[in-house]
């Protein structure tokens, strides 16, 4: 069923928000951006703006959350061909950590915002259901080990999961290059799956 004129008009305002913001927050980083800026780019009051997001958190949440499913796809794509499991696994993990360090300020503001905001907000339980689809992925190719049983494949998911998160987030990471975060993750995981 087509949208309304009203929906679609709020449609559009969404639609620009989100262009702003991504515009902005790629060029500047989240923290330097103001609310105030994005809603002038996108042609808006900040009342309005804060109607579609209350926090500048939320905008990027919004804005990173459609990015990070894409690269959740594209590393379950991957996964598909490869015939390892830590292989298979880091194959999942690298879309998304390539994804998390195109803009460094940006992916751990995304990181802190995901786990310690509002899960109620629906960006925030959207981001936090990317997290869940991620651990679904990974533990489906855990199970392709028999020695890993079912339960543990889900277990040892959200500690792939944990690794990935504090790997990407942590101060002392800043620095390194996707391939040096990459490789951080794979010495932790192949510690983890069984030999």
């Amino acid at each position: 069923m087509p949208l309304g004129r009203r929906e679609r008009k709020k449609q559009e305002k969404l639609d620009r928000i989100v262009a702003a913001a991504s515009e902005l927050f790629a060029e500047h980083g989240v923290d330097e951006v103001t609310t105030q800026q994005i809603a002038d780019k996108a042609d808006i009051g900040t009342g309005t703006l804060f109607l579609y997001a209350k926090t500048k958190g939320e905008l990027l949440l919004l804005v990173q959350n459609a990015k990070y499913v894409e690269a959740l796809e594209q590393g379950r794509a991957d996964a598909e061909t490869v015939p390892g499991v830590l292989d298979a696994v880091l194959a999942i993990v690298r879309p998304i950590v390539e994804c998390n360090r195109i803009q460094i300020d940006n992916g751990r503001t995304y990181l802190r915002e995901m786990v310690f905001g509002d899960p109620e907000e629906p960006r925030h339980g959207a981001a936090l259901a990317i997290v869940v689809q991620t651990e679904e992925a990974v533990a489906a190719v855990l199970r392709r080990d028999e020695r890993v049983a079912e339960g543990d494949a889900a277990t040892l998911a959200h500690i792939v999961s944990a690794v990935m998160f504090l790997s990407m987030a942590a101060s002392v990471n800043i620095a390194l290059s996707v391939e040096e975060i990459v490789q951080d993750i794979r010495g932790q995981v192949e510690v983890l799956l069984p030999r």
